[in-house]
């Protein structure tokens, strides 16, 4: 099964092209609509609401996810060094801490390499590292188990249209590479109230 972006129904493929994720150096003129969040430019899923985790004071973006049909997509990225490797070095002391609070944890192999399936509650978490040229992308899961599979394809599309601007600062390795809300989304952060897990809702951009 080919992976894709959907919700109920036929699933929607983000875009033509299966090679990514991209650095911003080359990235693709596919006529993929992005939300640029500066570090990360993450493709917009076809049927979601964008929720924001922003710092107390508003001033920084902390984390941004994608709540849809098949579940919650979180992408950030972070420092690397330009050698690589960073995930599989990550992989091993992610695990330790999901053990604390997860039933069942393990390695599966996957596109990039090996990821992380767990499960939490009644939910299934997965996370998915992807080493670039000084930066590495993660990507996470949360999902009914019912969902589950679709849920994993859905999240390896969404990382493999996402195009990564490292920049040019310099950063320790595995620092979160800085993220900004468009300028238009940014003027309405004042109005959009946070729900009790403190996030902001921009609704189906």
């Amino acid at each position: 099964m080919t992976d894709q972006l959907g919700g109920e129904g036929p699933a929607r493929p983000i875009g033509p092209n299966p090679r990514g994720p991209y650095d911003e150096k080359d990235a693709p003129d596919d006529n993929v609509r992005r939300l640029d969040l500066r570090s990360i430019r993450i493709p917009v899923p076809a049927w979601g609401e964008f929720l924001v985790d922003m710092a107390p004071d508003d001033s920084i973006v902390r984390l941004v996810h994608w709540q849809t049909p098949l579940g919650r997509f979180t992408v950030t990225a972070y420092a690397a060094p330009s050698s690589n490797g960073l995930w599989e070095q990550v992989i091993p002391e992610l695990m330790d801490g999901l053990r604390q609070d997860c039933r069942t944890v393990r390695r599966e192999p996957g596109s990039w390499g090996d990821e992380v399936a767990a499960t939490m509650g009644d939910r299934a978490l997965r996370f998915v590292g992807i080493d670039g040229p000084g930066w590495m992308l993660r990507g996470a899961m949360l999902a009914p188990p019912a969902t589950v599979q679709h849920s994993a394809s859905a999240l390896r599309d969404l990382l493999r249209g996402t195009v990564v601007a490292r920049g040019a600062d310099e950063l320790p390795d595995r620092t979160l590479l800085p993220m900004q809300l468009p300028p238009e989304m940014a003027a309405r952060i004042p109005g959009v109230p946070k729900d009790e897990a403190g996030l902001r809702s921009f609704g189906v951009l």
